[in-house]
């Protein structure tokens, strides 16, 4: 009977964790006050989001239709599903990152099926509740991270600002740029490079002196207009479809998808961590209702399969048109919703438009946007807050942009924890300590030694080192009362240490083991290597009673 009620308790846990990965009406509980902030905010956001839409697809090597589909119906999905009232989703230049490689290596079809992919495993990570790891990675690697993704896309829009075709050159955006360098036709570059410093002085002048205006937009659509009335020959977008394609299942093999796993799982990872990140940044900008960072996990895996389904690209949550969209008074998810509507239009009216648009007037909206992602005040504070964050910041950027992004991540992570292992192990460490109360006859033959800190893997020999070293000891007294931490390596560690002074004739007792310790210090030996099991105190003073009366016994 009572097993039949666990059983059912169980199966309704699981079904209550999956219904809260699903929309619910609590999804869209300030819409009937906050609707008109809402419409602003997603019209907003939209303008903000057509040229980058764009100018991702076009730099990830499968075009701008690409960019503007995973915009539409990425962005869409992932407003519905995911756990954040206000991100908004779509291509980002983080994602571009991985998938130029990608493209160049398996060329433009497959990076539907890496959507797809990838949108399995960040769906599964979802699932299994793997939405809080990102809470482990540390600051200096996000700014690291973030600034090696700004120093790669800038160096991605160097053969279009130069007017070279981005063919046959090196995976590697540091030698694919010098290639392009190499290559370029001068004077012919003039132009457009004209272009692309005439987008970054539109955006600049509007900034400074128009704020909250959507400067990228305003720029390309100077730029465009003047190239087509001057009639300059610089390379556009090309023709556009004025519908969206019909979903479909990619073309795909074994072969093909042993050949990407990799790079799936590469995708997959970069997309779970931008996309909590800017879920985790949104909320410190407004107080929009909390975070499902499983859901979230859930909404941006559905997105990029849909995404992979219409021929896009992976999406992740883009953390600068999120926070456009927070700014610009979004309450709940709605406005992501009419984001993606917004753009949808676009591509039902103004396509053929849009297809006008010159290459180099994005590589120059995309230059713009990586010089920002390059923050020198954020360095600044970084390299200022102490060695360890600075090593940690430096190593992460060059491996983002010389190895991979993902990689980056973990190798930033391992030395973030080395630093902080090493600081937690110089903080732990044994002292020996007067004997309290009046002087005794024999007291110089008594070592009270206080371990203190976290006696881990990293600071376990020091331990061993300063009492071993101790000369002319005959009752040795370990108060552990005031250890915060300690691991098996490091009750292994005092085990031996007990072992080796007992053989030494030095008799050890243990006073203070806090209760949460006991039970690995008594698997791993700790207290059998004593020589009597009386030899474990709760108090200071009946244990060095017992010391006094020892030496006392011994003389």
């Amino acid at each position: 009977m009572m097993e039949g009620q666990g059983e059912r308790r169980h199966v309704s846990s699981i079904l209550a964790g999956l219904r809260s990965l699903l929309p619910s009406r609590d999804d869209y509980r300030g819409l009937k006050s906050g609707w008109r902030g809402d419409l602003v905010a997603g019209l907003t956001v939209g303008i903000v989001a057509l040229p980058l839409a764009l100018a991702f697809g076009v730099s990830s090597g499968v075009g701008a239709e690409a960019g503007l589909i995973t915009a539409i119906v990425a962005g869409l999905v992932a407003a519905v599903f995911g756990g954040s009232n206000v991100q908004v989703s779509g291509p980002t230049g983080a994602m571009v990152v991985v998938l130029a490689p990608i493209v160049v290596l398996h060329g433009p079809g497959a990076v539907a099926v890496v959507s797809l992919m990838a949108g399995l495993l960040v769906v599964a990570a979802g699932i299994f509740r793997l939405g809080r790891a990102v809470s482990y990675i540390p600051w200096p690697v996000i700014e690291g991270f973030t600034a090696g993704i700004g120093i790669i896309i800038f160096l991605q829009q160097v053969p279009a600002a130069l007017g070279v075709e981005n063919t046959g050159h090196s995976s590697n955006a540091v030698v694919a740029a010098w290639q392009t360098l190499t290559e370029a036709s001068w004077p012919a570059a003039l132009l457009p490079l004209a272009a692309v410093a005439a987008v970054a002085l539109i955006m600049l002048l509007l900034d400074r002196f128009v704020p909250g205006f959507p400067s990228s937009f305003a720029a390309i659509l100077i730029v465009s207009v003047v190239a087509v009335l001057m009639g300059s020959q610089l390379p556009n977008i090309g023709e556009l479809p004025s519908s969206l394609p019909a979903p479909t299942l990619p073309a795909f093999d074994g072969a093909m998808l042993a050949s990407l796993a990799g790079p799936a799982a590469a995708v997959a990872a970069l997309a779970a961590i931008e996309s909590l990140l800017s879920a985790r940044v949104a909320a410190t900008i407004a107080d929009t209702g909390p975070v499902n960072a499983d859901r979230e996990l859930f909404g941006q895996g559905l997105a990029s399969v849909a995404s992979g389904l219409f021929g896009g690209m992976p999406a992740t949550g883009a953390i600068a048109r999120t926070a456009v969209n927070v700014r610009s008074g979004a309450h709940t998810r709605v406005a992501a919703i009419v984001h993606a509507l917004a753009l949808l239009l676009v591509v039902l009216v103004a396509a053929p438009i849009v297809g006008a648009i010159p290459l180099a007037a994005l590589a120059g909206v995309l230059m713009m946007t990586a010089a920002r992602m390059v923050s020198w005040q954020t360095a600044k504070r970084v390299f200022s807050s102490g060695k360890s964050s600075a090593a940690t910041f430096a190593i992460t950027l060059l491996i983002t942009v010389s190895v991979d992004l993902v990689v980056a991540v973990g190798i930033g992570v391992a030395v973030a924890a080395f630093f902080a292992l090493r600081t937690l192990g110089n903080m732990s460490g044994a002292t020996r300590e007067p004997l309290p109360g009046e002087a005794a006859p024999g007291d110089e033959r008594i070592a009270l030694f206080r371990v203190e800190g976290s006696l881990f893997f990293g600071a376990a020999d020091r331990l061993v080192e300063a009492i071993s070293d101790e000369e002319g000891v005959e009752v040795a007294i370990l108060r552990l009362s005031d250890l915060q931490i300690i691991d098996a390596t490091g009750a292994n560690a005092l085990a031996g240490l007990v072992t080796s002074l007992e053989r030494r004739g030095v008799t050890v007792l243990i006073k203070g083991v806090q209760a949460h310790h006991r039970t690995l210090l008594e698997r791993l030996g700790v207290i059998r290597s004593l020589r009597d099991p009386h030899h474990l105190f709760d108090e200071l003073e009946p244990a060095l009673d017992h010391a006094r009366d020892h030496i006392r016994r011994a003389s």
